[in-house]
């Protein structure tokens, strides 16, 4: 049985055999678009931010369509939101709430007062959550916008894809090379 050489050399039969359904990339990469396109965030709404983050989970800026899904309980949650002023006696609740989210596991600090203590420059008030959390994203104002949220979400799903050694880190071997 021959080949023709005519039709080998011009590639017409490898586009009527496999057409565009061939795609190539690394395991990584298809594991860090699916996480970083279901993020589901922890609802801790402490202050006023809390309002602007249940809007941004409305019909209006919806973030259903990005994938994103509030869900009530840590071990369901892969990110946590603090929105709004955080206490000293507050604290062990969120550290507990962040020790319960399985691995890999993502913070926000949602507004001035998450980010930075705010204008409560007081003996009860934690001076920003990154004192307490690893901080991936800080979404300033007072309150932030909606707008503000969505930027912060995309912004950590960029983040996500630049990660390596994710499929390597959910089967147990070796961590998550942060990028």
């Amino acid at each position: 049985m021959g080949v023709n050489t005519a039709e080998q050399a011009s590639g017409a039969d490898y586009y009527h055999v496999l057409g565009n359904n061939i795609m190539t990339t690394s395991l990584d990469k298809v594991v860090n678009w699916a996480r970083s396109r279901s993020l589901w965030p922890m609802t801790f709404g402490l202050a006023c931010c809390a309002i602007e983050m249940m809007a941004t989970g409305a019909a209006r800026f919806d973030l259903d369509r990005l994938g994103v899904l509030f869900r009530a309980s840590p071990r369901q949650a892969d990110v946590i939101i603090i929105a709004g002023t955080v206490t000293h006696k507050m604290l062990p609740v969120i550290e507990t709430v962040y020790e319960q989210m399985p691995e890999p596991k993502y913070v926000i600090a949602m507004g001035a007062c998450a980010s930075s203590g705010g204008v409560f420059d007081t003996y009860s008030v934690l001076q920003g959550i990154d004192q307490a959390l690893p901080v991936d994203v800080y979404i300033p104002g007072c309150p932030p916008r909606p707008e503000g949220l969505l930027y912060g979400l995309i912004k950590l799903q960029e983040k996500i894809m630049r990660e390596r050694n994710s499929f390597g880190a959910a089967i147990g071997a070796g961590k998550v090379i942060p990028g």
